[in-house]
Parts: C-alpha cells; sequence; structure tokens
C-alpha cells in the first residue's frame, strides 16, 4: 500500500515509517497537518495514517477538510492518546475509518492496516435498498428518502451488512469478522461505529432503521419488522 504518514513527533515518525516501510509499504511522510493535507489532496495514497494532535492543522481538521475535498478519499487511520469514548465518536464523525490508541504495538498498527486494506479491495456491486434507504455499491452513494447521506468506509461496509442480512440480526462477532478479520481490540469501537451510522441514517421525522439487539448484535429494518 502507498501510506501518508502524517506525524509531528521525530522518533515515532521515525520508528513508524521504518517499520511501515520494512512490511513492504511505500510511505511519505509529512511533519504538519497543513503539509499533511496538501500531500493528501495531491496524492493517491490508500491510507493516511494521521496523528491528531498536529501543528499547524489538528488531525481533526485535516480530516475533514479531507472528507470535504476528496469525497471518499483514502482511509484514514488515526493516531491519538486521547482514548474517551467521545473523542473516539468525534474522530469517526470527522471522516476516520479506524482509530488506534497510543501508546501501541507496531505488530497492531500493521494489522489494523491490513484489514483496512482488505476491506478497501471487496467489491459489491449492486444496489441494496431497505424502507427509503438506497445504498448503490458501485458508486457508494447512500441515500434515506432522497436525501444524500456521507458516511465513512467503516460505515458503508456496516452498512453494506446490516441492508443485506435486513431485517434479520447480525451478531457483533459477525461484523467484526467483517472490519477487522474478528480482531477487535476495543468494545467501544464497533458502538461508536453504530453509533455514527445511527446519526447519520435515521434523520428526524423518519422511522428509525438501526437496531441494537442486546447481547446479540444490530439489526436494520422497521422496527416492527420481524
Amino acid at each position: 500500500m502507498r501510506i501518508l504518514l502524517i506525524e509531528d513527533n521525530a522518533d515515532v515518525r521515525a520508528n513508524l515509517a521504518e517499520q511501515l516501510e520494512r512490511a513492504g509499504h511505500e510511505v511519505d511522510v509529512a511533519l504538519d497537518g497543513r503539509s499533511g493535507l496538501l500531500l493528501a489532496l495531491a496524492g493517491d495514497h490508500d491510507v493516511l495514517v494521521l496523528d491528531l494532535g498536529l501543528p499547524r492543522l489538528d488531525g481533526l481538521e485535516v480530516c475533514r477538510k479531507l472528507r470535504a475535498a476528496k469525497g471518499a478519499g483514502p482511509l484514514v487511520l488515526m493516531l491519538t492518546a486521547r482514548d474517551t469514548l467521545e473523542d473516539k465518536l468525534e474522530g469517526f464523525a470527522a471522516g476516520a475509518d479506524d482509530y488506534l490508541v497510543k501508546p501501541f504495538e507496531g505488530a497492531e498498527l500493521l494489522v489494523r492496516l491490513a484489514a483496512l486494506a482488505r476491506r478497501s479491495t471487496r467489491q459489491d456491486p449492486g444496489v441494496l435498498v431497505v424502507e427509503d434507504l438506497r445504498y448503490d455499491t458501485g458508486t457508494l452513494r447512500v441515500e434515506r428518502a432522497g436525501r444524500a447521506l456521507a458516511l465513512n468506509r467503516v460505515g458503508l461496509r456496516i452498512l453494506r451488512e446490516l441492508m443485506a442480512a435486513s431485517p434479520r440480526v447480525v451478531t457483533r462477532q459477525q461484523l467484526e469478522q467483517v472490519l477487522w478479520d474478528g480482531f477487535s481490540p476495543e468494545g467501544s469501537v464497533l458502538r461508536s461505529h453504530i453509533f455514527a451510522l445511527r446519526k447519520a441514517i435515521d434523520l428526524e421525522g423518519l422511522a428509525p432503521l438501526v437496531h441494537t439487539v442486546r447481547g446479540i448484535g444490530y439489526r436494520l429494518a422497521r422496527e416492527d419488522q420481524g
């Protein structure tokens, strides 16, 4: 994969770049948010490994501006010491696809990147429709009652699984297998993605479609549809 590493700490940047290159990835680096955003906009990277605490432009703004300019764009793996649920939700809302809390082992970073790569190469041709929700898996366009919705790549993958199974329940284990090949280091990560998906899809004035089946998983359907 071609990876853009945006990290201001020189020691961390050098260590991560070495590990990524040793694993066979092509790595570009940026030392601050502004230069990183310019490189991301001009390049064709597969993944951004993006630190949040950056000078000149923080990681959240980099992610927001990138998504606004390039739509789906490259996958974004955020690196941060901020580990609260609110921090993670903010990162996912900005357009992140995955979230890795510092400190972490290099092996975990490589596992996360491999899972992102497998996810991005899967093709799901066709159009999925549930009630007034429509997802064109070829163009990655999602509409609810005719209104276009903005979802990141993880949200799109979860949505594809839920819509394809609707009205059946998709277990947490099934989603974790699809998203991370069964590797889910933090229980709150999937919940954070579901929260963001529900917020995007269940618009005010429309019937809720995303439901939690406590202790089991999630389903996408009208509440009265069993």
